[in-house]
């Protein structure tokens, strides 16, 4: 399996290339040159394994030559055996036709452990062959941060500088960052929001004052192995509700566009999707884009499900790449252009592309809400604010009645304690598994939002 960047200029990578590099050197992000693909009865034969087996088995096509089918299997297995649901991403019912895909039951009660507890094994796995370090350098608007620390902290090859918008993340998703004290842990709170976060990383990978000292890698879901670890929950939840005979829609609380693009290649490899519903906050420029084509920026308005606070949607480009003709040079122009002015309007090409199974829904603060009672009151069930944008998207989309509607449920209500309170009249605890969180002590620092205050620190500290 080869990968190619969406700005066609970079050099053409295998898995193990692309897992280490994160992001293209030329801008763009990789995607595999063309889409293996599972055949109705491969994709049948599937449906009752273990999780860590179906990863292993969805996975294989993508990581090629690069890993053994038993070692793979061995990474799934090491993995997903910290999860605290043996199911690891187990469907909940919620009426006759509406689902949740729980995705937190992992170690920091977020959808970003499935992938990153694999990523880290990865970057263990190829790092040792080379004799390798990476340091790298992350983003997050509240669970990447902890999941990725998580998932990397203690290890020998790697170093970890995680940058996160001060005052706009939750107090738990803070504390999992800042109270993990391993040496090659360094947390990072930048007066500004996410999206200058995210392009401050972009531009580390750019700049040749820090690449010729350190190897940078990515944890953010521009990382093609991040993303590829995803698409096996669609695999899994299709299969239990009637896949590959039956098609099933998703809904996925959206920011950077990762989560619901591992939808879209699950879609094209071969599983049977309805609809990929994008469910946007008030920030809704992916709502814009795909509705009308007009995809530009405004200002981040903060709200109650800040991993959506975004304005600008990173994987974007990676639906506009293949969806567009995958023509690598003309997405590079049009690409320059957004990045110039902070607007574009999508090409004929993209907007068909993508209206062929992707449909977009926005929420605000009024329809989060009521959903989160919805939840409560009618079905038993508490969500986080992240998951009732994505439940009420599931809920007011036209589809056929007999298509079974996939909400994923990608934190754990008790991580945003305070919205779930307003809106339900229920506080959510912690589970017992995440221990005395509150009573850890901190430890960040806290910069200005400049490019050069962050790289001055990260090669100042990095060892």
């Amino acid at each position: 399996m080869q990968y190619v960047s969406t700005r066609g200029s970079a050099p053409t990578l295998d898995f193990a290339g692309v897992t280490l590099a994160g992001l293209a050197n030329d801008g763009g992000l990789y995607v595999p040159a063309e889409w293996p693909q599972f055949s109705r009865d491969e994709i049948a034969s599937m449906r009752g394994l273990p999780y860590a087996e179906l990863a292993a088995r969805v996975m294989q096509p993508f990581v090629g030559d690069c890993l053994t089918p038993e070692s793979l299997r061995g990474l799934t297995a090491k993995a997903y055996g910290r999860f605290a649901h043996a199911a690891v991403t187990p469907l909940t019912q919620l009426d006759e036709r509406q689902w949740l895909l729980e995705l937190f039951h992992g170690p920091t009660l977020a959808f970003k452990d499935v992938a990153l507890q694999m990523l880290g094994l990865l970057f263990e796995e190829f790092l040792a062959r080379e004799d390798g370090t990476l340091t790298i350098v992350g983003a997050t608007s509240g669970d990447t941060g902890s999941a990725a620390i998580d998932a990397v902290a203690g290890l020998d090859r790697v170093e970890i500088f995680m940058l996160h918008p001060k005052g706009r993340v939750s107090d738990v998703q803070r504390r999992q960052m800042t109270t993990v004290r391993a040496p090659n842990v360094h947390n990072i709170a930048i007066d500004g929001s996410f999206d200058d976060a995210q392009a401050m990383v972009k531009r580390i990978f750019a700049d040749r004052d820090v690449t010729a000292k350190h190897r940078i890698g990515a944890v953010n879901s521009i990382n093609w192995a991040r993303l590829m670890a995803q698409v096996v929950y669609y695999f899994a939840a299709s299969l239990q509700l009637g896949g590959p005979e039956r098609e099933v829609a998703f809904s996925v609380p959206t920011g950077n566009f990762g989560d619901v693009f591992a939808g879209h290649v699950a879609e094209r490899i071969g599983l049977p999707i309805k609809r990929l519903i994008v469910a946007t906050n008030t920030n809704d420029i992916l709502y814009r884009a795909l509705s009308n084509g007009d995809y530009s920026t405004g200002t981040v308005t903060p709200t109650a499900a800040p991993s959506m606070d975004i304005q600008v949607s990173s994987n974007f480009e990676r639906l506009l790449f293949d969806v567009g003709g995958r023509d690598g040079i003309a997405l590079a122009e049009q690409m320059r252009g957004f990045e110039a002015s902070k607007a574009m309007q999508l090409t004929n090409a993209q907007r068909d592309g993508a209206a062929a199974l992707f449909t977009s829904m926005r929420a605000d603060e009024d329809d989060m809400a009521r959903a989160m009672r919805w939840a409560c009151e009618d079905c038993a069930e508490i969500v986080d604010p992240h998951t009732a944008i994505g439940l009420h998207a599931a809920r007011a989309v036209e589809l056929p009645h007999d298509v079974p509607v996939v909400t994923l449920a990608t934190a754990h209500p008790a991580k945003f304690p305070d919205a779930v309170e307003r809106s339900t009249g229920t506080r959510p605890s912690l589970p017992a598994r995440v221990g005395d969180l509150f009573a850890r002590e901190e430890a960040y620092t806290e910069l200005p939002g400049t490019y050069e205050a962050v790289r001055d620190h990260i090669l100042g500290h990095a060892a």
